[in-house]
C-alpha cells in the first residue's frame, strides 16, 4: 500500500445542511462517522425518496451553527473500548439521545435548542409557506448518499483556477479532507475501486465519484451563490 498524502483535516455536520465542525479526530463506522448528520429537517414540499428541508430551499442555512452541548459524549461511541475488545469486535452503541443533544447559534447570534419550535419557525424566514417542517433525529448519518466523503484540497484550488474565483473547501462538506501528494485537482478520480486506508484503523471503498448538486455554489460564511462552480 503506497502513501499518497496526508489528512489536512476532519470534519462532521451534526445538522444536515447546516455548519459543520472540525475535530482533530473521527469515529467511523459502516454508518457513517459518529455525530455526522445526526439530525435533519424533513418539509411537507419535499420530494418522495429526499424530503430533507436544506440549503437549497434555505441557503442561510449552511450559516446556522449546531454545538453539542456533551462534546465528550459525542466525540465517539460511550461503550467503545469494551465493544472492541470483545471479538470479533462487536458494534459500539451510541450514546443515550439525551446526551447528543445540540443548540444551535443561528447567523443572527442567537442560540436555539435543536427540538424548540422557534429553530423552525427561524428556518421558515423568507421561505415558501408550503415547507412545514419537522425535525427528524437518526443514529445513522442522514448523509445524500455514502456514508462518508472525501475530498482533496488540490481539487479545491483546481476548481479556483478554472473559474476564477476563490474555492473555500468548506463548501464541498466532506468529512476526510485530502493534502495528495500530486499537485494536480481531481485526482480523486482515480480512486474509484480501489480502497484507501486512513489514519491507523480506517479502512475505506472508494465506490464511485460523488455527484454533487447547487450546495457546492454557496459560500459557507456569507451563503452567496456562485454558480460557475458547479
Amino acid at each position: 500500500m503506497s502513501t499518497i498524502g496526508t489528512v489536512e483535516s476532519l470534519w462532521r455536520y451534526p445538522v444536515k445542511s447546516m455548519c459543520g465542525e472540525e475535530l482533530g479526530e473521527l469515529f467511523a463506522s459502516y454508518a457513517g462517522v459518529y455525530g455526522d448528520r445526526l439530525f435533519a429537517f424533513e418539509s411537507s414540499a419535499g420530494r418522495k425518496g429526499f424530503p430533507f428541508f436544506t440549503g437549497r430551499e434555505q441557503r442561510q442555512m449552511i450559516r446556522y451553527r449546531p454545538r453539542f452541548r456533551n462534546p465528550n459524549k459525542a466525540a465517539q461511541p460511550v461503550d467503545l473500548a469494551d465493544a472492541e475488545s470483545l471479538p470479533p469486535g462487536v458494534n459500539p452503541l451510541s450514546a443515550h439521545p439525551i446526551e447528543l443533544m445540540i443548540d444551535v447559534e443561528t447567523p443572527d447570534g442567537k442560540t436555539i435548542a435543536i427540538d424548540d419550535p422557534a429553530l423552525i419557525d427561524h428556518l421558515r424566514t423568507n421561505v415558501d409557506e408550503n415547507h412545514q417542517l419537522t425535525l427528524r433525529r437518526s443514529d445513522k448519518a442522514m448523509t445524500d448518499c455514502r456514508p462518508l466523503s472525501i475530498f482533496a484540497v488540490q481539487s479545491a484550488k483546481k476548481l479556483g483556477e478554472e473559474t476564477g474565483i476563490s474555492v473555500d473547501k468548506r463548501r464541498f462538506r466532506a468529512n476526510v479532507y485530502l493534502d495528495l501528494t500530486s499537485s494536480g485537482g481531481f485526482a480523486e478520480d482515480a480512486f474509484v475501486g480501489r480502497s484507501m486506508r486512513i489514519g491507523s484503523k480506517v479502512v475505506v471503498s472508494i465506490l464511485e465519484r460523488d455527484p454533487r448538486c447547487m450546495m457546492i455554489t454557496l459560500d459557507p460564511d456569507t451563503a452567496e451563490k456562485s454558480p460557475a462552480i458547479l
